[in-house]
């Protein structure tokens, strides 16, 4: 069994196994859509409008799962694959969580190496911690060439040019200011060497908010399967290259 950095058993998966995204968000939409629908099961005045809201909930937190279950990764998987890796890179993924976006990128690097690195805050993700994402790395037999590190993305812990790709997904709006958030953009720019690329994925306004802040960059929609819910939650993805 693999054994992580205090040199504990890491937990067996068969295959890598990736949790829900903010699991307590479509908790709360499935509670109150389906409060909703009862509701309007027992009541007559304002009965359709209740049953109405119940379905848009219910609907969304079907919408939500799905993307964060399986539309996510699918689209990652896409992205990857239109990045052009060599198969010799050495990448960072920011916010990296139980590694659903550093294995995939692992599965592309057969002479390369992935780094993750997070805070390991279980808020944003179910089960997140390193010893998860490690396990998940050997069910995808990719572990010799993923390492993960606890590191704040403000003030990453790699020298400049360090990385070929620079990856994040939904990660970076967590910084609580905007500040916080331009300093992570920046680290990334920082940690690329000159020509490497810049991949994030993130909320429409925000991933606006980054290009507008480097200053250059193509944004693109990826669509509804990547929706957290609907529309107005939907992903935008940041392609920047570093200048040489």
């Amino acid at each position: 069994m693999s054994k992580n950095r205090d040199d504990s058993p890491l937990p067996r998966f068969q295959r890598p196994r990736y949790g829900v995204d903010a699991p307590a968000f479509p908790a709360t939409l499935a509670a109150v859509g389906t409060a909703c629908c009862l509701a309007a099961g027992r009541w007559r005045p304002g009965r359709n409008a209740t049953a109405a809201a119940g379905t848009v909930l219910l609907g969304s937190t079907g919408i939500y799962l799905h993307t964060t279950l399986h539309g996510k990764l699918r689209i990652w998987r896409r992205e990857l694959d239109r990045a052009g890796l060599k198969g010799d890179e050495r990448l960072l993924d920011l916010g990296c969580g139980r590694g659903a976006v550093l294995i995939e990128a692992a599965r592309r690097l057969p002479t390369g190496h992935a780094v993750g690195v997070d805070l390991w805050s279980g808020k944003d993700q179910s089960g997140n911690r390193p010893e998860v994402t490690l396990a998940n790395a050997a069910a995808a037999g990719v572990a010799d060439r993923v390492e993960v590190q606890t590191a704040d993305m403000t003030a990453l812990p790699f020298a400049d040019g360090s990385f070929d790709v620079v990856t994040s997904a939904l990660a970076i709006h967590n910084i609580p200011s905007p500040e916080g958030r331009y300093r992570a953009v920046d680290e990334a720019m920082r940690v690329l060497r000159p020509g490497g690329q810049l991949i994030v994925a993130d909320f429409w306004p925000m991933a606006r908010k980054y290009a507008a802040h480097l200053g250059q960059g193509t944004l693109r929609g990826l669509g509804p399967g990547y929706w957290y819910g609907g529309p107005w939650l939907g992903v935008t993805l940041l392609h920047a290259v570093k200048g040489r």
